[in-house]
């Protein structure tokens, strides 16, 4: 009789479950802009390069806004008192421009990946 036994299934998903945690880019901390007389504050956000994380955006104007990233490839309309979650990353070391279309004269930000 042999001393050696096969792994259950479970013991096979466990393991696959915590390798791909361990090579999942780590996900840095929520980071929060907010909209305020048609201005993102702050208009620079500096975020980690090579980590997933979420950008919360408040709206605290009584206009809706629409968050608009061409170099994130992100567009998403913020109601008025509104909030939008967005889930970013992982990037590469750069900026990262994002505006209000709505108010792109006042309501410009960057994100800055270092």
């Amino acid at each position: 009789m042999s001393v050696f036994h096969r792994p259950t299934r479970s013991v096979l998903l466990s393991a696959c479950a915590l390798a791909c945690a361990a090579a999942a880019p780590a996900r840095a901390a929520d980071l929060t802009v907010e909209l305020r007389d048609h201005h993102y504050v702050p208009d620079r956000i500096e975020v980690p390069a090579g980590q997933k994380f979420r950008l919360i955006v408040k709206n605290t104007d009584g206009f809706a806004e629409e968050f608009e990233s061409h170099a994130l490839d992100r567009e998403k309309v913020i109601p008025a008192g509104g909030t939008i979650t967005l889930n970013l990353g992982p990037l590469e070391a750069g900026e990262y421009p994002f505006v209000g279309e709505y108010h792109e004269d006042s309501a410009t930000g960057v994100l800055v990946a270092k």
